[in-house]
């Protein structure tokens, strides 16, 4: 068995310091190591010290200050609902450290035809509409708009009130139905922000983000809800993991 490749000298270092920011030793708004200290330190050359500085800003983990230096970044991490479904079915509340979420409207509608064919209905059909938008300290982070049938949604009355739903559309869904979410098919890509949600995310109408789609469906194969979110420009979605 041939034994594992070493990484590159850039990679072994830019590595060290990301788990430095991981372990909360860095922290956002800290400096981190000069190209001339990580010459020093760790006796590389400054070619290769300056591309473990770029590799940090690339992959989010850093950015520039106004005085030149290098700082740790602000995480602005990428949060899909799937994502905050598994954090609530967990035990936690669906949000980040210091994250908040902000209703912004509910209500019926005509059901649009990505709408009604995510829902199983005829296009045109009556849905209901809940649309909020999550805060973080480095501001909107995504605009969420979730759809249920007109059906579904007489036995969910709290679904168009302003108070937020300790346990999301799901658990309210599973409470008052016991249709359990048992699949989800989640659908990434860049689109142009459509004129009602620009203000919401604070762009303008057209900026292609990342727009990210939800539908899931129950234990019987019958879809459930339908939800779509738009993703504010500068955040990084990181994930780690073993290649298979």
């Amino acid at each position: 068995m041939s034994a594992p490749q070493r990484l590159p000298a850039y990679r072994q270092v830019a590595n060290e310091i990301i788990e430095r920011i991981k372990s909360g030793e860095l922290q956002p708004g800290d400096p981190i190591p000069s190209a001339r200290e990580i010459v020093e330190e760790k006796g590389i050359s400054s070619a290769t010290a300056a591309r473990v500085l770029g590799t940090l800003r690339d992959e989010g983990w850093a950015n520039t200050s106004p005085g030149r230096r290098t700082v740790v970044r602000d995480r602005q991490i990428l949060t899909q609902g799937s994502s905050r479904i598994g954090m609530i079915r967990q035990g936690a509340s669906g949000l980040l450290d210091g994250e908040v979420v902000e209703f912004v409207e509910a209500g019926p509608e005509a059901s649009s035809e990505e709408v009604a064919d995510a829902l199983g209905i005829e296009a045109g059909a009556g849905v209901v509409l809940r649309r909020r938008r999550y805060v973080d300290a480095a501001g909107v982070s995504v605009v969420s708009t979730t759809w249920v049938t007109a059906e579904l949604s007489e036995v969910l009355p709290e679904f168009t009130q302003p108070e937020r739903l300790p346990k999301m559309t799901m658990g309210l869904i599973e409470d008052r139905t016991r249709r359990r979410a048992t699949r989800q098919r989640d659908t990434h890509s860049v689109a142009a922000v459509p004129d009602d949600i620009a203000p919401h995310l604070g762009v303008a109408p057209g900026e292609r983000v990342l727009k990210v789609t939800n539908r899931y469906v129950d234990q019987d194969g019958e879809p459930t809800e339908y939800a779509v979110d738009w993703h504010a420009p500068g955040r990084f979605w990181v994930a780690e993991g073993p290649v298979e």
